[in-house]
């Protein structure tokens, strides 16, 4: 049973800078999680692999919720103004990535480009998974796009 209580605007002021920020609440569990599962990857682990490991990590809390996620990418595709705001939570979740990795001993450029890159494939599986409700899970598709970055990786 859900429970709905009444929020004062006070409250909801105290808990979200505006309100705006309701749709990136779940920013720092993902980046907790993101790093988490980088951090959890095996100790010889290459970059883009403990990056997967992270994205694999992230795909979890997405898919945990996917009609919400699903709505809430449906917001932001009508509002640049949203927009902007989710390229700065993607950054910031880059740099915990870039963070993380440079934990595990990766060196620059390396850390900064992994992490990057990781966003560019969350961003592409991400939109093709609320695209298609029925169609791949996300972990599929972060797999399938992250194979794709390392063939062409691999062609340059």
């Amino acid at each position: 049973m859900i429970v709905f209580e009444v929020l004062t605007k006070r409250t909801f002021f105290r808990y979200f800078a505006d309100k705006r920020e309701v749709l990136f609440s779940g920013a720092a569990i993902l980046e907790k999680t993101f790093v988490g599962g980088i951090r959890g990857a095996a100790a010889d682990a290459p970059p883009l692999d403990a990056i997967a490991a992270g994205l694999d990590a992230a795909a979890e809390i997405f898919e945990q919720v996917g009609d919400r996620v699903r709505k809430r990418q449906a917001i932001l595709v009508a509002n640049p103004e949203l927009q902007e705001r989710e390229l700065i939570k993607l950054a910031r979740l880059a740099a915990a990535g870039a963070e993380a990795l440079r934990d595990r001993g990766v060196a620059e450029p390396a850390a900064g480009l992994a992490a990057e890159a990781a966003m560019a494939v969350l961003r592409v599986s991400f939109d093709r998974w609320t695209a298609d409700p029925d169609g791949q899970d996300l972990r599929a598709l972060l797999r399938q796009s992250l194979s794709e970055l390392r063939s062409m990786a691999g062609a340059i």
